[in-house]
């Protein structure tokens, strides 16, 4: 038996079609509608922020296994969060700017816990973290002084970003659910190292002409 189409709008069609209604000024109902979706990044952000701290502790008391899951679902709305932003229109300074303390906050911790429980070296930890704050105090430079006031990631960083939870997500997994073998983690490692050199070393070439505006 076909699957009949309803003469009423679905849900999907209605969140689309009203995207082009509130910009062509029409009904009041399509652009309340979008107005509320706007919402949702910045939510699905915070919510990402809340989800961080609880992977933290579950890693430090030992629960691989949920920690994985949790991991996993809050790195998965980095993607949903800036789809939504684009799709209702809703991107924005603070949306950049929350967005991306999400991340370095889930990341951070999560390779800040993993190094302090012996699962990733040092080394590592300490790299990552690194360049973390290096980008930090750049953008807060480039922010305060009027030159940058939306943070607009690199590639690269893009890339880092993907290569860093990929790790991440295969210790968590190794150790609670014994999906991914050792091996894989000395691999990915070393990706993950070089990729944060060069995500660092693209955001100084991108930035520090930008720091030195002030010489011309």
């Amino acid at each position: 038996m076909g699957i009949g189409v309803s003469p009423e709008r679905s849900g999907a069609e209605l969140g689309l079609r009203s995207l082009d209604f509130a910009a062509r000024g029409e009904p009041t109902e399509y652009r309340d509608q979008v107005k509320a979706l706007r919402h949702l990044p910045n939510v699905i952000t915070l919510l990402r922020l809340v989800a961080a701290p609880a992977a933290f502790w579950l890693i430090g008391v030992g629960e691989m296994a949920p920690a994985f899951w949790l991991f996993v679902i809050a790195a998965a709305t980095d993607a949903v969060d800036g789809a939504l932003a684009r799709l209702t229109g809703a991107q924005s300074v603070i949306g950049s700017y929350l967005d991306a303390l999400a991340d370095k906050v889930l990341l951070v911790g999560i390779y800040l816990s993993l190094g302090l429980q012996g699962f990733l070296g040092v080394w590592l930890v300490s790299l990552v973290v690194g360049r973390d704050l290096l980008l930090i105090v750049f953008a807060a430079v480039l922010h305060f002084q009027g030159v940058q006031k939306k943070i607009e990631p690199l590639r690269i960083s893009k890339v880092n970003t993907f290569v860093q939870i990929l790790l991440a997500a295969v210790v968590l997994g190794h150790h609670g659910l014994g999906w991914f073998p050792a091996a894989a983690v000395g691999p990915l490692c070393g990706i993950v190292a070089v990729s944060t050199v060069l995500s660092a070393v693209a955001y100084l070439v991108a930035w520090w002409p930008r720091l030195l505006w002030w010489r011309e």
